[in-house]
């Protein structure tokens, strides 16, 4: 049996598709190729270039390979953009979904993983959030995840479509053997920025907000390493495979750093300080974020190993350092 695995050229993609290869799985990959490059996927797995939305597309993939798990990861994920352009969100990211999810549902697929966000949650009142917390989003970009989410738990219903929503805080780092990292050129991710800024990449980085109501007055968020999202969405595989009851998931480590404390790990990695402006708000930014993630934990029996600020930080700038010689040569 094999696993599909949508978005599979890009950043969080590529690396949950090393994982199905490094253990032997039979992977499709399916890419439009927008945001992500051919060259990150694993040569061990099929690559089609095509789009999401494709029903007729999708069709076919699932009519001549024998696929037993949709893993979701294809969408648009930055939120100032989504308040921008709600309606490309909605279309990217709920009614590509849904298109996908009724292929999926007509080829009697029987399990499906969705790449859901923290952003669900909105502004939340309490920290850490936990998963029976109330989803308030405050950006088109979290409510289009959260209509996903129901939708899911609709086909549960009346389809049986057996699902895993991850709830991702925020995602940084780069596979510890150096085959993959972010490499969107316009990544809004403030790790990826902070390291490029420290290589000269950009002359300088904004810190968007420090009026918060947070101890330096920067934005507090839970970083998660890639790797250890993706090992969490292999211990969902092997649940679901297993019989096991479908349900929403936070990923996180439980621990929050501040924008400020991220930049100084960066500094430390690099061994210099580099220009950073202070500017307003950002909008759909939280003030703070912070996963509960014991559920994960003793559901899943998910078990990180990369729960460390400077060991992410230190695998994303070697990543950046990698890329920009890929990018020279």
């Amino acid at each position: 049996m094999g696993v599909l695995v949508t978005g599979g050229a890009g950043y969080i993609g590529s690396h949950m598709v090393l994982a199905l290869t490094d253990a032997g799985e039979e992977t499709i990959v399916l890419d439009n190729l927008s945001t992500g490059y051919w060259w990150a996927v694993s040569p061990k797995a099929k690559l089609i270039e095509g789009d999401v939305g494709d029903e007729a597309l999708l069709a076919r993939i699932l009519a001549e390979n024998q696929v037993d798990a949709v893993i979701h990861f294809a969408g648009s994920i930055v939120v100032p953009d989504s308040v921008s352009d709600p309606l490309g969100y909605y279309l990217n990211n709920t009614v590509k979904s849904r298109s996908l999810m009724a292929a999926a549902v007509k080829a009697k697929v029987p399990r499906f993983i969705f790449s859901s966000t923290a952003a669900v949650y909105g502004n939340p009142a309490v920290q850490p959030v936990f998963e029976n917390e109330q989803p308030t989003p405050i950006s088109p970009y979290g409510t289009s995840k959260l209509m996903t989410e129901w939708m899911l738990r609709d086909a549960h219903v009346a389809h049986g479509l057996q699902y895993v929503a991850l709830r991702y805080f925020n995602v940084a780092g780069a596979d510890p053997q150096g085959r993959s990292g972010q490499s969107t050129p316009r990544a809004t991710h403030l790790i990826k920025v902070a390291c490029q800024t420290a290589l000269g990449q950009r002359d300088h980085m904004d810190v968007f907000g420090t009026d918060y109501d947070t101890p330096d007055g920067t934005c507090l968020r839970d970083y998660i390493h890639v790797s250890d999202l993706i090992s969490a969405h292999m211990d969902a595989l092997g649940h679901l495979r297993r019989g096991g009851d479908s349900g929403v998931f936070n990923c996180g480590y439980g621990k929050g750093y501040s924008v400020l404390e991220v930049i100084k790990a960066v500094e430390k990695a690099h061994g210099t300080g580099f220009k950073v402006n202070m500017v307003g708000r950002r909008a759909g930014d939280p003030a703070a974020i912070v996963a509960g993630a014991t559920r994960v934990r003793e559901v899943l029996g998910w078990v990180p190993k990369h729960e460390d600020l400077d060991f992410i930080v230190a695998s994303a700038l070697d990543w950046e350092r990698k890329l920009a010689q890929r990018n020279a040569a």
